[in-house]
């Protein structure tokens, strides 16, 4: 599917013009998972470099941040695994979190690399919990764990697809103590 000339996410946004306009990317994604049998990824990290507009008054990552963390990592897991958060939509179906946790151990500061670590602890039936693990140079800063609910464009609860359910077994040793 392409998108009329707009940019859809920062990883699409490949760079400046020499007249420092930017330009305009079209991308097609995938209507389906490209590999369905190896999805959800039991696991995925990404790295995210810490913005000035993210911190507080006292220069540490405000505690809200680590919320949106949370959302970026699960699009990226997503992503990942060969479907988009967006073609998701598009086949009339949207996660909706239902409960989210985080806990603070260090603070992150502006312009600190971060690495975002999200495993899958369960997908079954409508929900899905994701981990997460939040790190600087190895460092622990935060972790936490969210519940996502499927439902349809009718606000209606949806089974997830089958592709995107997987039997608690399948998620690697100790996701699950993790996520309570």
């Amino acid at each position: 599917m392409q998108v009329g000339g707009g940019i859809r996410s920062p990883h699409e946004a490949a760079g400046m013009a020499g007249n420092n306009q930017f330009q305009r990317i079209t991308v097609e994604e995938p209507m389906a998972p490209v590999n369905p049998s190896g999805f959800p990824l039991p696991e995925h990290e990404f790295d995210i470099r810490v913005r000035y507009y993210e911190t507080d008054a006292q220069g540490h990552v405000h505690h809200t941040t680590y919320i949106n963390y949370f959302e970026i990592a699960r699009v990226e897991m997503l992503r990942a695994a060969g479907y988009s958060y967006r073609a998701l939509e598009d086949d009339g179906m949207m996660l909706v979190v239902t409960e989210v946790n985080c806990q603070f151990f260090a603070p992150a500061r502006y312009d600190d690399l971060l690495t975002v670590k999200t495993r899958v602890a369960r997908a079954r039936g409508v929900r899905i919990r994701h981990v997460y693990e939040i790190t600087r140079n190895g460092e622990t800063m935060a972790t936490g764990w969210t519940v996502v609910a499927a439902i349809g464009k009718d606000g209606k609860v949806k089974r997830l697809p089958k592709w995107l359910r997987v039997a608690r077994a399948d998620l690697g040793r100790g996701v699950e103590d993790a996520a309570g």
